[in-house]
């Protein structure tokens, strides 16, 4: 296991690597099946995008609508890597991507957690995006 058991145990000093925010969609709760309309950020269709900010899909060479995958960048001996997310511009820093809660669960290192609730660091994920 590596040394550190907390939600940021990267560095931040790696540009290749970027932080993984994961989200619920508007329509989503813990007792329904989770839609494909999340009105609140004006996605339909699919849960299964990428949301990035233009210089930072521009920076890592992706077309707009380009598809990506998604590695966790951790040095554990676990591969952790999802691919087919869509790229849909948004207004999110620089540095910082988002996409949805569940779908992206396979990404977060069991040891990367909260110290204090010991909830998973869903919201603090370090990743490194590339062209599918």
């Amino acid at each position: 296991m590596p040394k550190a058991l907390h939600a940021s145990f990267d560095e931040g000093d790696d540009p290749s690597v970027v932080r993984l925010i994961t989200l619920r969609s508007n329509d989503q709760f813990n007792t329904t099946i989770y839609g494909n309309a999340d009105r609140l950020r004006g996605i339909h269709d699919s849960r299964m995008v990428v949301m990035m900010n233009r210089a930072d899909r521009e920076r890592f060479g992706i077309p707009e609508g380009g598809t990506v995958r998604l590695t966790t960048a951790v040095d554990d001996g676990i591969t952790r890597s999802m691919h087919g997310f869509e790229v849909i511009d948004y207004d999110i820093p620089s540095g910082t991507i988002a996409a949805y809660y569940p779908e992206c669960n396979a990404l977060i290192p069991l040891w990367q957690y909260s110290q204090e609730s010991k909830t998973p660091a869903a919201k603090s994920v370090p990743v490194r995006v590339s062209p599918d």
